[in-house]
């Protein structure tokens, strides 16, 4: 019964907290910038998901040619494209917890404003991982992005030193 109490009283509490239309708004606003980039990041990870789409659909064509016996040059890039995968994949990753994040920023700076213990040092924190992950997620871009303009010849040159680390690791 006092547990009821006491979470009749905290919802009464934290409903006169929220009446104030004017609060709201400034909370609202106050998200406008968070939300921004969460459409960016968005925009972002479509890019991404289509480039990383196009990457997986190349390697396994390459890889059925070469399980079934194709002569085929254009398999020497295997190395390369699927360092490619990899790094498209860690910035997917990256992003989509930076976007995760900043859902967390946005949720704790609704609540920080309606409650009584102060929140700013957990919403700072958050801001400051989603803006790490986004780092993290634009440099495996830019890696994944380098590999792609290279050259036919550096492709495979750099496809040769892939490979010949991996048989070194192997063996």
């Amino acid at each position: 019964m006092e547990l009821y109490l006491t979470s009749a009283t905290l919802a009464g509490e934290l409903l006169a907290r929220t009446s104030s239309t004017a609060r709201v708004q400034e909370m609202v606003q106050l998200s406008l910038t968070p939300a921004f980039l969460l459409a960016a990041i968005g925009a972002y990870l479509n890019v991404m998901n289509q480039r990383l789409t196009w990457i997986v659909e190349r390697v396994h064509m390459l890889e059925q040619r070469e399980e079934d016996g194709i002569p085929d040059e254009e398999i020497g890039q295997l190395p390369v494209l699927r360092k490619r995968r990899k790094f498209s994949h860690i910035s997917i990753n990256f992003c989509t917890a930076a976007a995760l994040l900043i859902c967390l920023v946005v949720t704790l700076m609704f609540v920080s404003a309606f409650v009584k213990p102060p929140m700013g040092t957990y919403v700072a924190l958050c801001w400051i991982a989603a803006m790490a992950m986004v780092f993290g997620g634009l440099l495996s871009f830019l890696l994944e992005t380098r590999l792609a303009t290279r050259s036919l010849d550096d492709t495979r040159r750099i496809s040769r030193k892939i490979e010949s680390r991996e048989n070194e690791r192997e063996g």
